[in-house]
């Protein structure tokens, strides 16, 4: 994994930039006309204020070695456009989840399914998120839209969830309900630090928040479930798991 490598930065833009810009001409060589790049949310930031969402007039905040590779591969995209005329739009989504969904997410639907108690009944915060099959659609839409090329959208499923009402939302699907019980955030972060997980404890604490309104106002794009679908078609498959 390039996270755990002596350079990660180095190892991301292997990948992330010359990769990209190398496939990009090779496209545009071939005649493509358009490519769609897939980004991070993280090439906005890591965290957003309460209620202040990101959007794609923001400055450019990457907080991280793969945000920066994302970051920097966007730009040679635009270079790339430039001088080929290979129409790009940029994608940038936050937590995509779906059945099977990998990581942290995977990680939560273990810990409900065992019936583990959390201390996260006190959180308040807001997070967005995009369901597999709506990114997807997103994605299909951007293919064939005039007026997509040579822009970059933010997408998400349109609903902001805090990470209690979101494992309450699994928990219910699973039929193995949260179990949640309140603890001082200032608690969870010492936790955190302690353990060399603060950048897990930060993203079940903080908020990251999206504004998806541009795509859905120069595409006509509407996500075609709602979170609440995407979540219970998520944790449906887990419904047995132990």
């Amino acid at each position: 994994m390039c996270e755990n490598a002596g350079h990660p930065l180095e190892e991301f833009r292997k990948v992330n930039v010359a990769g990209t810009e190398h496939l990009a001409r090779s496209a545009a060589a071939s005649g493509v006309k358009r490519l769609i790049y897939v980004s991070s949310i993280g090439v906005n930031g890591l965290l957003t204020d309460f209620g202040r969402p990101f959007s794609e007039t923001d400055t450019a905040f990457p907080h991280n070695a793969y945000a920066i590779s994302k970051w920097e591969a966007e730009q040679a995209l635009h270079r790339v456009a430039k001088e080929t005329g290979l129409e790009v739009v940029i994608v940038r989504p936050p937590l995509v989840y779906g059945a099977g969904a990998p990581g942290n997410f995977a990680q939560m639907l273990k810990v409900l399914a065992k019936g583990i108690p959390l201390p996260l009944a006190s959180v308040h915060n807001w997070r967005s998120l995009i369901y597999i099959e709506n990114l997807v659609d997103a994605l299909i839409l951007c293919t064939t839209h005039p007026a997509a090329a040579g822009q970059t959208y933010l997408v998400s499923d349109g609903e902001d969830i805090s990470t209690p009402d979101l494992l309450r939302h699994l928990g219910a699907a699973m039929k193995h309900p949260a179990r949640l019980f309140p603890c001082p955030q200032a608690l969870l972060k010492l936790a955190g630090l302690l353990t060399g997980k603060s950048d897990q404890i930060e993203r079940l604490l903080g908020s990251l928040q999206l504004d998806s309104r541009k795509i859905c106002s120069e595409l006509g794009w509407q996500p075609p479930y709602t979170l609440q679908e995407g979540l219970w078609l998520t944790a449906r498959p887990n419904q047995v798991t132990l």
